[in-house]
């Protein structure tokens, strides 16, 4: 039975890590779809912000009380995972708590952390679900988080409760298992959390016993390798793309923008026109801004599936606290979707077929990018380093660029800038009156 037992797990473990490996496979192909960018300069920086962005969470600490729930969370996910591995090596060789005689105290000192932790964990969930469900926060309750988005924030949190119990569960029966000494089951002593619970287990045979530890067991690392595979449908594959969009982060000033080599260039020629190359009826033409994914970064991209839609960058936009159709969180989100059906295009015909679908005006609206005031309180707010202004000034400078698609009022200052060489309707040659008026 026990050889049986081993190969079952054995095969659940290779499948859900090939799985796994596939999916992330697919993911990073459809970021690599964008333009190529070169962010790997100045290395120590960057590993400065995966220490304080990703690791540290900096940023969430504008919310102290928020930010301790959320690092007990992300720290109970990433440390108590560490007891995987022993899971794993038992469900391999055939052992129960493998690292016990090896590490001895220390072993009881890293499971009552552990412990600490899941308890701490199932709390902050909890208290997550009231703020999304009963409490409704505003940056909670957006439209455009109708639907799978709204389903898929709340069947994490109940799914990371759910393993949590399981891991006390599954100790507290191990240790109301120890006095009776089946086979393998190792006297640890009390562990903080289970060692109180493990009374309420007294009553029970030690058939039964074993047979709700086993279950928790199987059910505990069952469920962690299903929400393995669930995160790269999920919003929370941020758990693990926050440390490489971290990493690749843009170093300049929050706020610089990205000249266009082209349009620095046509501006050249036409005050100095012999600097200007002879035509060359052979080269393709010129393409400015983004109408797709195809046409915006590989780190656009990386932003969109690293997005956590916690909303911050929402609540902070003073065009959406306005009133206007603008926000932030749904412009990554739109970005993803049509990441993803690209993706599945991709998928289906080995390479991508034209489906008359562009991701301007098919999944982000000329409404909300002339709503955005481009200053920048949605990237300062986001935890993750994610920059919606990028993508927003991209589909902008395609729309006004490629498609002549401007409000008159932007018109007549475009006019002036090409005409005046600024903003107002002066001759330059009148710029300097108001001085000669002074003397």
């Amino acid at each position: 039975m026990a050889i049986v037992m081993q190969i079952l797990f054995i095969a659940c473990a290779g499948a859900a890590s090939w799985l796994f490996a596939r999916n992330i496979g697919r993911i990073r192909r459809n970021i690599l779809l964008g333009k190529e960018e070169n962010l790997s300069d100045h290395s120590s920086l960057r590993w400065k912000n995966v220490l304080l962005l990703a690791l540290g969470q900096k940023k969430m600490f504008k919310n102290p009380l928020v930010a301790v729930m959320h690092l007990v969370v992300y720290a109970g996910f990433i440390i108590i995972n560490i007891e995987v591995l022993e899971i794993i090596l038992d469900g391999i060789l055939g052992t129960h708590r493998l690292f016990f005689p090896l590490l001895g105290g220390f072993y009881v000192f890293l499971i009552n952390c552990f412990e600490l932790l899941a308890a701490g964990v199932t709390i902050a969930c909890a208290i997550f679900l009231i703020r999304r469900n009963i409490i409704k926060l505003k940056r909670f309750a957006g439209n455009d988080l109708n639907g799978w988005p709204r389903s898929d924030a709340n069947y994490i949190l109940f799914t990371e409760i759910i393993l949590m119990c399981l891991f006390l569960t599954m100790n507290s029966t191990d240790r109301a298992l120890q006095p009776i000494a089946p086979e393998h089951y190792h006297n640890t002593g009390d562990f903080i959390i289970s060692g109180m619970l493990a009374p309420m287990f007294s009553s029970y045979s030690e058939g039964t016993l074993i047979a709700i530890e086993r279950s928790c067991w199987w059910l505990h690392i069952v469920g962690i390798l299903a929400f393995l595979n669930y995160l790269p449908y999920s919003k929370h594959l941020h758990i693990m793309l926050a440390f490489p969009n971290a990493y690749y982060a843009r170093l300049n000033a929050v706020g610089t923008m990205h000249n266009m080599p082209n349009v620095q260039n046509e501006v050249k020629y036409m005050m100095q026109p012999e600097l200007a190359p002879p035509a060359d009826a052979t080269a393709a033409p010129m393409k400015f801004g983004a109408k797709d994914v195809f046409d915006l970064s590989w780190k656009n991209l990386l932003d969109a599936y690293s997005c956590t839609e916690c909303g911050r960058c929402t609540a902070a936009c003073p065009a959406n606290i306005t009133g206007k159709v603008l926000s932030p969180r749904k412009i990554m989100m739109s970005t993803r979707d049509r990441l993803e059906e690209v993706g599945k295009n991709i998928d289906a015909n080995k390479t991508f077929v034209p489906d008359n679908k562009q991701l301007l005006n098919d999944y982000i609206t000329v409404e909300e990018l002339r709503a955005c005031t481009t200053c920048n309180a949605c990237v300062d707010q986001c935890p993750v380093s994610i920059s919606p202004l990028d993508i927003i000034v991209e589909l902008r400078r395609s729309l006004i660029m490629e498609d002549s698609n401007a409000p008159q009022e932007w018109n007549a200052m475009f006019s002036n800038i090409e005409n005046n060489f600024a903003p107002w309707k002066f001759s330059p040659d009148d710029r300097d009156q108001w001085a000669q008026e002074m003397a």
